[in-house]
């Protein structure tokens, strides 16, 4: 029967994620998280201490496992158990495989705290402003280089694009294609289309990954 892994061989296995592109390890090197640490203690007051019982948890490692849940679009014990089990997760929690995890009830208590005092919703358009501030997109769990995001081609007629610019709705200028219309976008007019967010001024794209993943779930 082999033994249980040591510590070489999680430093071994981290180094295996590392080489085929871990996606969290990026978001860890695009975002520094001491940055949330002042607004999130601010949100969720000091401790009292009066109360007793074992030390709290860190609110930046805290957040990490939101940011995980609201990504990936899982619930507060599916969080929990996916930090405990993945080491790429573990690493982008700063924890070691030994280390206590934050369950889903304390998980639950520190969400509730940060929509109490309004926060949540300002940490991660915070949150998303850094990661396309570094020319990234968070996309479903994962975060990739937005230059390198193209467009489908739509291959459309003149008169189809004429048609697109005159704001026409996809059923309207394929009538009798339902099928084709289901699969054209007619807003498409950026390089990098996410969500419904519109581009800034300057063209850039706004991703907002607070609304459209943070499902608020239990």
């Amino acid at each position: 029967m082999a033994g249980q892994p040591g510590f070489w061989d999680v430093e071994d296995r981290l180094r295996q994620l590392s080489a085929r592109g871990d996606p969290l390890e990026k978001l860890s090197a695009t975002v520094d998280f001491e940055l949330f640490r002042p607004d999130l203690k601010a949100a969720v007051g000091p401790r009292d201490v009066s109360k007793g019982g074992r030390p709290p948890f860190d609110i930046v490692l805290k957040f990490r496992m939101l940011v995980l849940q609201a990504l990936h679009g899982l619930s507060l014990d599916q969080t929990e158990y996916l930090v405990r089990d993945r080491l790429s997760w573990m690493r982008f929690c700063r924890l070691g495989p030994g280390d206590v995890v934050p369950d889903a009830n304390t998980l639950w208590d520190f969400r509730e705290l940060l929509i109490a005092a309004g926060a949540l919703d300002a940490l991660f358009a915070r949150l998303d402003k850094a990661i396309t501030e570094a020319g990234y997109l968070p996309m479903s769990g994962q975060i990739i280089d937005a230059t390198l995001v193209a467009a489908p081609r739509q291959r459309n007629t003149d008169g189809e694009k004429a048609a697109i610019k005159a704001g026409k709705r996809a059923r309207e200028i394929w009538p009798e294609k339902p099928a084709k219309a289901r699969q054209k976008d007619v807003d498409a007019r950026w390089t990098v289309k996410v969500s419904k967010a519109k581009p800034a001024e300057d063209g850039t794209p706004r991703i907002d990954i607070a609304i459209p993943t943070f499902g608020y779930k239990s």
